[in-house]
């Protein structure tokens, strides 16, 4: 594989010019330009650049609604509400985060629900932001039915990933985990068929819940959960949460994310901010703190987020590798 290193300004230059040739609005393409180029610096290269050109396609077929306005609301005092309009989530998240961090602030907790919505990247992206702001993040998002139930073979539930970020000190969080309830993220398969690669035994089953290494066999049966009826329990945690506490369109009946049939998704998230000091009488910073040098004090031990943290440390320095067939694809779109 070919790459091409750029520095994350010009990640974020390529992915908002690409996104705004597709007839994204800008003010719709700055903020997924942004996560992209922060998705790229964590090493996340399946929801990174390779997603523009995706992005884009969904743009030109009608399944995201590049010029969407998102609507907020405030229905209760501890509560923000964001119609996506069937717009990418990342400006509605960006607009639901406007209220929800001072909120959380004055009040201790806040959350913040997001409907017709579509794919938000790395959810994880999102609750760092919120650590950030010196809030303890989770995050729920979820996702087209591709998780069959234990004992069954179709597809009920997404990889629905929940993610939760403890706020540390120089700004970046002193633990960071950001899962799915699969093995492996839907996008890492859908990578390894474009790219003709077969996938390790674990990762997909077959249509008949037989696993496979077959990516484009794995795509259409369904993702192994992680931890076998753990990670069921995993989705339809993070189901209830994103969709059906948000009143977002269940996995089971979401239009894919690949491909350009059936329309918006309008899947949903979900998060909860809160305040530290609201409820740890001031001691949350000493014990996560504690927490994570007892893991890093053990010879190999490593944290969730630590890798992530390492390549954003180095990418803000050295820049990124990327794939150059990725580039051709969106240099295509720039034509």
């Amino acid at each position: 594989m070919q790459t091409k290193t750029l520095t994350l300004d010009e990640i974020e230059d390529l992915a908002l010019r690409a996104l705004v040739a597709a007839g994204t609005s800008e003010d719709n393409a700055r903020p997924l330009a942004v996560a992209t180029a922060a998705t790229e610096a964590d090493g996340v290269a399946s929801h990174g650049l390779a997603y523009i050109p995706i992005y884009c396609e969904h743009v030109q077929c009608g399944k995201v609604d590049g010029r969407a306005v998102p609507v907020v609301s405030q229905p209760r005092p501890g509560v923000v509400t964001v119609d996506a309009a069937t717009g990418f989530a990342h400006a509605a998240i960006d607009a639901g985060f406007d209220r929800l961090v001072p909120m959380a602030r004055d009040q201790g907790v806040a959350a913040l629900a997001i409907h017709n919505s579509y794919n938000c990247g790395v959810l994880g992206y999102h609750t760092l932001r919120l650590a950030q702001a010196g809030l303890l993040g989770l995050g729920f998002t979820n996702a087209p039915a591709s998780i069959a139930p234990s004992g069954g073979a179709r597809p009920v539930v997404g990889t629905n990933p929940f993610s939760i970020a403890a706020p540390g000190a120089g700004g970046e969080p002193v633990i960071m985990i950001d899962q799915s309830a699969s093995t492996i993220a839907k996008s890492e398969v859908m990578k390894h068929a474009r790219e003709g690669r077969p996938i390790p035994v674990g990762w997909a089953l077959d249509n008949e819940g037989n696993p496979t290494t077959d990516p484009n066999v794995g795509l259409k049966g369904s993702m192994a959960p992680s931890g076998g009826y753990k990670g069921v329990g995993v989705a339809l945690l993070t189901e209830i949460m994103a969709a059906a506490m948000t009143g977002a369109v269940l996995g089971k009946d979401a239009s894919p994310f690949s491909g350009t049939a059936g329309g918006p998704p309008k899947t949903g998230q979900f998060f909860l901010a809160i305040d530290p000091a609201a409820t740890s009488g001031g001691a949350f910073a000493e014990r996560v703190t504690a927490l994570a040098e007892a893991i890093h004090a053990q010879d190999g031990a490593r944290l969730p987020g630590d890798g992530r943290a390492r390549k954003r440390q180095a990418a803000r320095t050295a820049g990124v590798a990327v794939d150059c067939a990725t580039l051709e694809r969106i240099e295509a779109i720039l034509a």
